[in-house]
């Protein structure tokens, strides 16, 4: 069985952060499947759905973001998952890629992201599947970069016209994932990581900075 997490806190207050846009396309691909992440299982809430010809579980961690790996690590453990790299799919927020963007990567390291860090501790390796869904501010007309505000920016709500933008990213997240499921990382990775200005742009991870 295929393990896909969505990162965030529980809560009503962060339900709608950019923190929290893990848990919305968990709910997204959970809502396309006619089911609702709400078992309790592993210290998260759980669905179990059929996506892409397989079996799956959904689930939303109640650790809170800094400790998602202690949730990961028992559904890990409780599904008897043997290979993470393959079997385990995690979506989270990306502040450094803009809002309305996405990207998937077989590996990486956190980049700053807590949560990451919480699961790439516990499972002892940074070799799991992720979709990494853009929160950051677009740019102005200018070129310049609208600043983030960083944890401030993550754990507020965000506004109608990003609401809009989230909503139509999280179904090609959807999409995304079952691509994954039923194509491979690497086709998925071909389909949607290009960008429709530069279809010839490569897809493969990109280096770490020194």
């Amino acid at each position: 069985m295929k393990l896909i997490i969505g990162l965030g806190n529980p809560g009503i207050e962060y339900q709608f952060t950019p923190h929290n846009a893990g848990f919305l396309a968990i709910d997204r691909i959970a809502e396309d499947c006619g089911a609702v992440v709400a078992n309790r299982r592993g210290r998260a809430l759980t669905a179990r759905v059929r996506l892409g010809g397989q079996e799956v579980l959904l689930a939303k961690p109640e650790t809170f973001m800094n400790l998602s790996g202690l949730s990961v690590q028992a559904l890990v453990r409780e599904l008897g998952i043997e290979d993470v790299s393959e079997d385990v799919i995690v979506l989270y927020d990306e502040l450094a890629f803009p809002l309305g963007t996405f990207k998937i990567f077989r590996r990486g390291s956190a980049n700053g992201h807590n949560g990451v860090k919480s699961i790439s501790g516990t499972l002892g390796t940074e070799e799991w599947i992720r979709v990494r869904i853009g929160v950051g501010k677009p740019a102005l007309a200018d070129g310049r970069e609208i600043k983030a505000g960083g944890k401030d920016y993550l754990l507020a709500p965000m506004r109608k016209a990003e609401l809009e933008v989230m909503d139509e990213v999280l179904d090609r997240v959807k999409d995304a994932v079952e691509v994954v499921l039923t194509k491979g990382v690497s086709a998925a990775m071909n389909e949607f990581n290009r960008r429709p200005e530069d279809p010839e742009k490569d897809s493969k991870d990109p280096k770490p900075k020194a």
